[in-house]
């Protein structure tokens, strides 16, 4: 595998929904007819960016006034889900992907792709798009929705043989993917097209870039291993704080 010398990054690990696939609009609008139903008022993307976070029963938490119930939960995220199958398939990838995509693999380097999207939706979805060849691996959510990528990214990094977290890059639109990131010791690079606003990007203390064609350039000229403060199990529990 060819890389940037000693300390330069050698792999991606991308995130989906928001990232990959241009599916905010599609997600603010199933979380408002998903909320037209439980008698909740919409919100504006403006505002959607402003107050989502997770946990994502935190987020519902913000609009409520208090945690949802746990059958509160469910019921939101059932209609959520069903809600945003539907809008789904009119999304298209953020401009640039396969570009992107097909210049890295070109370069001798790897990538793969982690999503909280349900693995068994995630895998047919991201082949339906024709990326699914540029990545050694592909994993999505198992078990319950809307905790935290963290275990999800160690168990990935566990499967992906020979591939460094502390040479790799993580690009993603959440502050869940710094904080998945600094777990298992990668770095993060978060854009700015999904679920978050800028400002609370930028308070995570990882870099922010309006495109993913910047986050590529910046993921290649990073140097790794980052400094110890930036990463680990200590790392991610002062990102973790929304």
């Amino acid at each position: 595998m060819a890389n940037r010398g000693k300390h330069g990054t050698t792999h991606l690990v991308w995130d989906w929904n928001g990232t990959l696939l241009d599916d905010i609009g599609a997600v603010v609008g199933a979380t408002n007819a998903a909320f037209a139903e439980v008698d909740l008022p919409p919100l504006t993307l403006e505002r959607y960016r402003e107050t989502y976070c997770v946990p994502i029963p935190r987020f519902y938490e913000r609009l409520l006034g208090r945690l949802p119930t746990d059958a509160e939960w469910e019921r939101m995220d059932g209609l959520f889900h069903r809600h945003y199958t539907e809008r789904r398939a009119a999304c298209g990838l953020t401009e640039g992907v396969e570009e992107l995509l097909a210049r890295w693999t070109g370069a001798g380097r790897s990538q793969s792709l982690l999503s909280m999207y349900g693995h068994e939706q995630l895998v047919p979805t991201v082949r339906g798009y024709g990326i699914e060849p540029h990545f050694v691996r592909v994993d999505g959510r198992t078990g319950p929705s809307g905790g935290s990528k963290a275990l999800h990214m160690e168990r990935h990094f566990a499967e992906l043989e020979g591939v460094d977290p502390e040479r790799s890059v993580v690009i993603g639109d959440a502050v869940d993917d710094a904080v998945a990131a600094a777990h298992v010791g990668a770095r993060a690079v978060l854009y700015t097209g999904g679920s978050h606003s800028r400002d609370s990007l930028e308070a995570v203390g990882v870099p922010v870039v309006d495109t993913l064609a910047e986050a590529v350039a910046l993921a290649e000229s990073m140097d790794c291993p980052m400094d110890d403060s930036m990463h680990g199990p200590r790392a991610a529990g002062r990102l973790g704080g929304e």
